[in-house]
Formats: structure tokens, C-alpha cells, sequence
């Protein structure tokens, strides 16, 4: 029974190395921690007074902890103190009162002190992790992630993400923030915005999200190379994640084709971007400084009559003919309101006849016929002017002829 009890017993080196196998740690990383478990455990083994030195190289997987003690005749403490008898077995010259560093052998420790080491020794590790990961990603928000779906917790999902520089790094995918429609699956390869990085002690320090719009833009620049390189900027997302998204954006250097490029030959790069984002709809429209008209595109493919703005309100009466009010408006209300939050403006939707005219639409419109009105009375007056012409001119030739004739012999 004391045999099987004895094999049963964990080994605090054997514990090591097993961790050591598993940790993506620095090795410089690693080894403090491991001197600060067997200091802790070696103080409580041979009392807070003894000066323990640690030695450990992990090539080998040695690990070799050595305490100082005094050569006596008889011992009276056991954490500084060795007999001359056992003194001399380790140096032969040893004399009584010499110091002597006497190597401890770990696996001595005991069960208790295993499994003590054992549990300072994950702290550590877990503290030295959390700090790695918050150093590596402090200041990224904002920035894409690769990730793999690892687990459910709960209504939210766990992601494993890629390798980085120091080690692997679980992030936290809220519930709040994957689109409604989507449900994933372990495995899965999900490309997230990073939103929040935090210097906690418990739970996920990294928070990702699904439903930013500036994941779209973060797509966009990996997905467009005029993007990436400045020749096109996205000036404005708007979202509805999972269905749709309106993305306005402009060229920097003439001759680009902004909406050309980011749809890409036969849509091959919107379909990249739509296939990451499990078919959401991506449309393209063109930025423009005047509201009139960035408000047109904004809704897209809807054709508009005309844009009425109140600059001071930040809001316009957009009226579209009868055929064309429900293509404006889109299915529950998600164009005009994708338009409304892409411009920034407040848009009210209206038939031609539903809108009121306006003084200045009636004044314009005044000025419009009185011009053709003038245009036309000048034509006739014109072609009036040429037949009077033309009839004095016969009459006078006639009078001549008549002349000459009365004249001749």
C-alpha cells in the first residue's frame, strides 16, 4: 500500500516538465517563474532564513536548488546546519564550521509542497501570459484579427486566435456584437475588429467584434489595394449587420474609378468581402461634397426627382415619383435608413403627390416657362421680321420692273 501511495506522489520536477511542454512562454519568462515556485516552496521546506540558489537549464531539464549551510558537530537546525559526517561525504576536506552549498533534490519536497509549487508556478505563468498579451495588444484596437471559433460560452463565443508574436491568445466575441442572423461553428475561421484590450486578472482580455462598421473598412483595405495604398478612401460605412451595408467612398487621384475598384473585376472583390461577412450585402456608392447630390447616391438604385435640404436641421425631403417610392424607401425602411446613416442627414421620403411645392421649387419653375415664353415670342417675332423683309424686298422689285417697263420705247 505505502508502494502504490509513494507512486501515486506527485513529482514537482515531473509537474515542470510537462509545463514546459505546454507553455508557449519565453524560455526567460518560464524560468522565473519556475525560481519563484521553488523559492517559495523551499523557504516553507527549510525555513524562511535559508538562502536558496536556484539553477536551471532547460536544455537538459535540470533543475538544481542549493542552500547554504554550516559544518557542525551535532546539527541543530536542519535549513543551515549539516552534520560534519554528512559534510564530508560532499567535500572531504570539509571542516567544522565551514559553509557548505548543499543541493536539494526537488522530488524531496513532499506532496504537499509539489502540489504548493505546482499552483505558485501556474500563477505565475498566467500572470507572466496576461501581461505578454496585454504589452502585445495594448493600443491595437481598432485593428483585424484572425481567429478560429474555439466554443460556446454561453450566448457568446470564444475565439482561438492565430499565433501571434508571443504565444496563443483567446479573445471574447459577445453575443452583442455577431450579427443576428449568424450562428457559428466550432472551427469556423472568423475575421474580427478588435475593440477593447484589458488588463484583467480574470476572463478574456481581448473583446472582438462582427458588427463594427469599421470592419468593413478594415476589409476594404485588405481586400482593395487602392485602399491599402490611398488612391480610394472609404469616407463612411453604415451597417445593418448581417443584411446589408452602404459604403461611400472617393477617389484621391484622378483617373480611379473608386466603386470600380472595390467591387473589382466581375465583383470578385466585393464577393471576397461578402463571403467573409456570410453574405451580407456590400454596396458601393460615391462621395460627394454636395449633400444634394451624395444623398442621391445614397439611395441607390432608387432614381430621385429631387433633394430638399435644411442645412440648420440637418434634414431633407427627398421626392421620387409614384413607381419609385417603395424602391426608396427598401424593405422595412433599411434603405433610406442605410442612406440616412451613411450622409449623416435625416431623410424623409416623399412622392410627388404627397410633397408640397415649395416657393422656391413654384419660383423656379416661374422662371423656367417665363423663359421659354420669351424664347418663343422672340421666335416668332424673328420669323415675323423675315417675312416683312421678304415682302418689301418683292414689293420694291416689282416697282422696278413696272418702272423699266413704262420707260422703254
Amino acid at each position: 500500500m505505502k508502494q502504490k501511495t509513494e507512486e501515486r506522489r506527485e513529482s514537482l520536477q515531473h509537474s515542470i516538465r510537462q509545463m514546459m511542454g505546454h507553455t508557449d512562454l519565453p524560455e526567460d519568462v518560464f524560468i522565473s517563474a519556475i525560481e519563484e515556485a521553488l523559492r517559495v516552496i523551499a523557504l516553507r521546506h527549510y525555513g524562511p532564513e535559508a538562502k536558496v540558489s536556484i539553477d536551471i537549464q532547460l536544455d537538459s531539464e535540470e533543475i538544481k536548488c542549493h542552500v547554504p549551510k554550516k559544518v557542525v558537530n551535532i546539527m541543530q537546525d536542519f535549513s543551515t546546519e549539516i552534520p560534519i559526517e554528512e559534510a564530508k561525504k560532499l567535500d572531504p576536506d570539509a571542516k567544522i564550521g565551514d559553509t557548505l552549498e548543499v543541493e536539494i533534490n526537488p522530488d524531496e519536497f513532499g506532496r504537499i509542497q509539489a502540489q504548493l509549487g505546482r499552483q505558485i508556478l501556474l500563477g505565475k505563468l498566467r500572470e507572466a501570459e496576461r501581461e505578454l498579451i496585454y504589452k502585445e495588444f495594448e493600443g491595437r484596437e481598432g485593428e483585424l484579427v484572425v481567429g478560429y471559433v474555439q466554443r460556446y460560452d454561453g450566448p457568446n463565443v470564444i475565439m482561438d486566435l492565430e499565433r501571434t508574436e508571443v504565444l496563443r491568445t483567446e479573445a471574447l466575441l459577445p453575443s452583442s456584437h455577431i450579427p443576428p442572423p449568424h450562428r457559428y461553428n466550432r472551427g469556423d475561421t472568423l475575421r474580427c475588429l478588435i475593440i477593447e484590450v484589458k488588463d484583467s486578472v480574470s476572463g478574456e482580455q481581448l473583446v472582438v467584434s462582427r458588427t463594427e462598421p469599421d470592419l468593413i473598412t478594415m476589409l476594404c483595405e485588405q481586400e482593395v489595394p487602392e485602399v491599402y495604398d490611398g488612391q480610394v478612401r472609404v469616407m463612411a460605412v453604415a451597417r445593418d449587420p448581417g443584411y446589408r451595408a452602404k459604403v461611400a467612398v472617393t477617389a484621391t487621384e484622378d483617373g480611379i474609378d473608386a466603386k470600380g475598384a472595390c467591387v473589382g473585376v466581375r465583383g470578385a472583390r466585393v464577393r471576397t468581402m461578402v463571403r467573409e461577412l456570410k453574405n451580407e450585402r456590400i454596396n458601393f456608392i460615391d462621395w460627394d461634397e454636395d449633400p444634394r447630390v451624395f444623398i442621391t447616391n445614397a439611395l441607390n438604385p432608387a432614381e430621385i426627382r429631387r433633394v430638399e435640404l435644411n442645412e440648420e436641421e440637418m434634414s431633407a425631403n427627398v421626392i421620387v415619383a409614384e413607381d419609385q417610392f417603395s424602391l426608396a424607401i427598401g424593405r422595412r425602411g433599411q434603405n433610406v435608413r442605410l442612406a440616412a446613416k451613411v450622409t449623416g442627414w435625416n431623410i424623409d421620403i416623399k412622392s410627388e403627390s404627397e410633397a408640397p411645392v415649395s416657393l422656391e421649387t413654384l419660383f423656379k419653375e416661374d422662371v423656367e416657362n417665363s423663359d421659354e415664353n420669351a424664347e418663343a415670342e422672340e421666335t416668332v417675332i424673328n420669323t415675323e421680321s423675315d417675312v416683312a423683309v421678304d415682302g418689301d424686298d418683292t414689293l420694291s422689285e416689282s416697282v422696278n420692273e413696272a418702272a423699266s417697263d413704262e420707260t422703254s420705247p
